[in-house]
C-alpha cells in the first residue's frame, strides 16, 4: 500500500483509503467529473476521476475504497488522478490504519490527565472532574476523539492531546500571577472542550453532530456540568458559577464565538492557554507536513498569514 506521506509524483498509488469527500463536477466542456479527498493515517490526498467507466464502481463519502492511481503535480500540490476505485471489501484492510493519530503517548496523556485531577484540592472541584472523566462513556470517547473537524487537532486522540496540553499551559500561567485559584485554573482547561464529545461525531465521520450544529460545543460543555453537579452536594455554588462561566468565555471573545468574555483571571488564563495551543498547532502541523527544505510555506486561511519556516 502506498502511504499518502510517502507519495511522489509520477509514482502509482494504489491501497485502501478513507473517502472524506466526494463531488460531481463538470468541466468547461460539460462532461462531467468527480473530486475526492482520501486520506489514511499520514495524511490526504485530492484525487480527480476524468471518466467514469466500469473501473469506477459506486462509492459514498466515508466508505473505505480501494484505489489504482497516478500521482501528479498540479499548482505545486500533489493530485491523484484516479484510474480505478471500488469499495473495499471487508477483511482487506485495517481502518485505524487509515485514521490520522496523534503523534503522543496516548498512555502518557492519560497519565498526565488524571494526575492533574488528583491535583485539585477543593474536594466540590475535585469530585465534579472524577464524576465527569470516569464516566465510562465519556472516558472511551474523550481518550480517542477530536479535538475539532479540520481546524487543529483533528485527529484520534486531538481532544486528549489540546486538552493536556491547554492544562499544561494554563498552570504555567497561574504560577507566573497571584492571587489565582489553581483548582479553577485546572477545571476550566479540563472541561473547556468537554461538549466537543458530543458536538462532533466519532471517527471515522468526524463531523458536526444536529447537537453541534444547532447547540455548539460551548453550550453542551455547560449543560454536560449542569448534569453532574446534581450528584456532587460538596461542589459550591460559586465554584459552579466559575467553572460555568470559563467554559462559556473560553474563545475570549463575541466574534470568535464566545457567549461571555472572561471576567475573572482563571477564565483569562484558560482562554489564553486554549488560543495558545490551537494557534501553535496550526503552525505545528504545517511545518510538519513540508519539507524541512521549504522556506515559504504559503499562505494559511484560517490564520490569514504567509507562513514561513525558520532557516536558523
Amino acid at each position: 500500500m502506498s502511504l499518502i506521506a510517502d507519495l511522489k509524483p509520477e509514482e502509482k498509488m494504489q491501497g485502501c483509503y478513507l473517502c472524506k469527500y466526494k463531488q460531481l463536477l463538470k468541466n468547461k466542456n460539460g462532461k462531467d467529473y468527480l473530486t475526492v479527498k482520501l486520506q489514511d493515517e499520514t495524511g490526504t490526498i485530492e484525487g480527480k476521476i476524468w471518466a467514469i467507466h466500469p473501473g469506477i464502481e459506486e462509492f459514498q463519502v466515508d466508505d473505505v475504497v480501494q484505489v489504482e492511481a497516478e500521482v501528479v503535480l498540479y499548482q505545486e500540490n500533489l493530485q491523484a488522478n484516479i484510474g480505478k476505485i471500488k469499495r473495499a471489501e471487508d477483511g482487506t484492510y485495517d481502518l485505524n490504519t487509515l485514521l490520522p493519530r496523534t503523534p503522543k503517548d496516548v498512555k502518557v496523556l492519560e497519565a498526565k490527565l488524571f494526575a492533574m485531577i488528583d491535583e485539585v484540592q477543593d474536594t466540590g472541584i475535585k469530585k465534579l472532574l472524577e464524576t465527569l472523566f470516569y464516566d465510562e462513556t465519556i472516558y472511551k470517547y474523550f481518550m480517542m476523539g477530536a479535538a475539532a473537524k479540520s481546524v487543529h487537532h483533528a485527529y484520534l486522540g486531538g481532544l486528549l492531546e489540546h486538552t493536556v496540553t491547554v492544562a499544561e499551559v494554563g498552570k504555567f500561567l497561574a504560577s507566573c500571577y497571584e492571587p489565582v485559584n489553581l483548582d479553577l485554573v485546572i477545571a476550566g482547561c479540563l472541561l473547556h472542550d468537554i461538549g466537543k464529545l458530543y458536538e462532533l461525531s466519532a471517527f471515522p465521520k468526524n463531523d458536526y453532530t444536529d447537537e453541534g450544529q444547532l447547540l455548539g460545543h460551548i453550550m453542551l460543555g455547560v449543560e454536560k456540568v449542569n448534569e453532574a453537579k446534581y450528584n456532587i452536594p460538596e461542589l459550591s455554588n460559586e465554584a459552579l458559577l466559575l467553572i460555568k462561566h470559563t467554559i462559556l468565555a473560553h474563545h475570549g471573545e463575541y466574534e470568535y464565538g464566545s457567549p461571555k468574555r472572561p471576567k475573572c483571571i482563571e477564565a483569562m488564563i484558560v482562554h489564553l492557554a486554549d488560543y495558545s495551543d490551537s494557534k501553535l498547532k496550526m503552525f505545528e502541523e504545517v511545518l510538519r507536513g513540508s519539507e524541512p527544505t521549504e522556506q515559504s510555506l504559503g499562505y494559511h486561511k484560517v490564520l490569514t498569514r504567509n507562513m514561513r519556516r525558520s532557516m536558523l
